[in-house]
């Protein structure tokens, strides 16, 4: 009778432990699933970003990157001597002066952010009203701007660079096959050579390529928030932004809700279209998080509050103080690592 009694207990322990395993392999499935499906969905919005983003029409090669690097940093390239390109667009402060306008080559100030230059090559144009193509159309128009770098003309900017006993070399072994190299057209081409590297992966491509744990519990969360609200409507593609134009203020007026006192016309500026009005270029969020302050003007200081403006202005929703935490906590995963070598000063501008 005790034997029959012992085996009972033994087959009922085997029986629950067999069912306990069988429900807690159900359940891991189960997350699994719900993992593979945000990570699919993911991958629907957003690609793994490039290491380089190439241009056939300007073709990368280490001469050329060399050359756009010093060119980048040279201050020669304003008219006072007072700026270069990383004034504006830090290399050593996520591509960005963190300022809401930038002082030019006299101290006057634009009117519009100074936005990232790190992985800006993704884009479809460039600047907030995208008059510019490309990276390499965008790197000439600061030179000659007058609020900017404040050159006078092409002309000038090439006399200067001339007569620098280092520029005809540099040039000549970045375009070897051009009799005189020396041109405006091939500065700009270096200096976006060197833009197109200056890309910073993350976490999230990581994730994206399918490694399910490179984004933790609340970044995930947040990323299934971000898709589920709705922000993947403009913010999308392997910058996640810089893939087209989009009203800033849908729900309602930018400049009153912001209260700023200057009202920007965005892209009807450059095509005087009307139905262009309060049209921007969506901005990427790589590196979000340390590239404020926020929007065309730099009016928001901080994440959280841009976070709340744009689901107000653009999806009419007011978020919940959980979901803001969740969002930021995953564009906070968008941060990339700026590459050291980068930062430092050219050798040849040390001097």
């Amino acid at each position: 009778m005790k034997k029959i009694i012992l085996y009972a207990t033994i087959l009922s322990l085997f029986s629950w432990a067999c069912s306990n395993g069988s429900q807690e392999n159900e359940n891991d499935e189960q997350t699994n699933q719900t993992e593979n499906e945000l990570l699919t969905k993911a991958n629907t919005f957003f690609k793994v970003l490039s290491t380089v983003a190439e241009n056939p029409e300007n073709v990368i090669t280490d001469e050329k990157v060399k050359l756009g690097k010093i060119l980048y940093y040279d201050t020669r390239l304003s008219k006072d001597g007072t700026q270069s390109c990383n004034t504006c667009h830090n290399l050593a402060t996520y591509g960005v002066d963190n300022l809401a306008t930038s002082p030019g080559d006299a101290g006057e100030n634009g009117t519009r952010n100074s936005p990232t230059v790190l992985n800006s090559a993704t884009q479809f144009v460039q600047f907030w009203d995208g008059r510019e193509p490309d990276v390499e159309a965008q790197a000439g128009g600061p030179v000659l701007n007058p609020v900017e770098m404040a050159m006078p003309d092409e002309k000038f900017v090439i006399d200067r660079l001339s007569k620098v006993e280092m520029y005809p070399e540099l040039f000549k072994a970045a375009f070897p096959e051009e009799e005189n190299p020396v041109t405006y057209d091939n500065l700009k081409k270096a200096i976006g050579a060197f833009e197109r590297t200056l890309q910073t992966p993350s976490r999230f491509d990581e994730f994206l390529a399918g490694k399910e744990d490179a984004l933790n519990e609340q970044e995930q969360k947040g990323l299934q928030t971000f898709i589920e609200i709705g922000c993947t409507t403009c913010h999308v593609g392997e910058g996640l932004g810089g893939t087209m134009y989009h009203k800033f203020g849908l729900f309602s007026s930018y400049a009153e809700h912001l209260k700023t006192a200057a009202v920007d016309n965005g892209r009807f500026d450059v095509t005087q279209n009307e139905s262009d009005k309060f049209f921007f270029k969506v901005p990427i969020l790589r590196n979000i998080e340390k590239t404020g302050p926020y929007f065309h003007d730099g009016s928001v200081a901080s994440l959280e509050e841009a976070t709340k403006v744009m689901a107000k202005l653009q999806l009419n929703k007011d978020l919940t103080e959980d979901q803001v935490k969740d969002l930021v906590v995953f564009m906070n995963a968008l941060t990339g690592e700026v590459p050291a070598d980068v930062q430092l000063m050219p050798e040849e501008l040390a001097e």
